[in-house]
């Protein structure tokens, strides 16, 4: 049976979980859930997920949400090694990958940001809210000047780090944040920026054509 990932295109949670199918190697159908039009609030879509966020997996008879537990779970079925052997290893993976997905994304995602905005009448900008968040990924950046980053976020095999960070480059591009001092970042970006999964996740290969924002 195929599986279906319930997504937007622009969700960052969704990016990352395309980005492991695809280094699952996964075929998969994509089903657009518009946060726009508040699709995620209805009912099929809170069936599937009571939270009503993206993304939503169906796979293996199964239905998962929440990226990282979804990106987990294909590490663990399809032996991808997105973690290191050594506890040592996997605490550093999940250190910045939860500084990402965790603190960071949260914050900024859309419903948060469109809520800010209402709440002080306009007084605070979308653009602003999101580059004042974004830019605690110069913690990250800090993290990449330890001694195990390498060609990647954690030695030269792909990790769990290195999906939420590519993902989040995408919002931080997208809301002009300045990338000014984030040298190692922008060096394993362009490293994964090579890797047919991370090419073919990208949210414009998932706009559809009435979608401008």
């Amino acid at each position: 049976m195929t599986a279906v990932l319930y997504d937007y295109w622009r969700s960052t949670a969704s990016y990352r979980v395309r980005i492991a199918l695809g280094l699952a190697g996964v075929d998969y159908k994509s089903v657009s859930v518009n946060l726009l039009e508040r699709e995620q609030e209805e009912a099929p879509h809170l069936a599937r997920n009571p939270q009503g966020l993206v993304p939503v997996l169906e796979i293996d008879g199964r239905t998962i949400s929440q990226s990282l537990a979804t990106i987990e779970y294909l590490d663990e079925t399809r032996t991808l090694g997105l973690l290191p052997n050594s506890p040592e290893g996997r605490a550093r993976v999940r250190q910045m990958s939860y500084a990402i997905a965790m603190e960071i994304h949260p914050i900024c995602n859309l419903m948060v940001a469109q809520h800010v905005v209402a709440a002080s009448k306009g007084a605070i900008a979308i653009e602003d809210w999101m580059q004042k968040f974004i830019d605690r990924l110069g913690a990250v950046e800090a993290m990449l000047k330890q001694p195990e980053t390498a060609r990647y976020c954690h030695g030269d095999r792909v990790t769990m780090a290195d999906i939420c960070l590519f993902a989040q480059m995408y919002n931080a591009i997208r809301w002009n944040v300045s990338l000014d001092g984030w040298s190692q970042i922008q060096r394993v970006v362009q490293e994964l920026d090579k890797i047919e999964a991370f090419k073919k996740a990208h949210p414009d290969n998932f706009r559809q054509e009435q979608w401008t924002r």
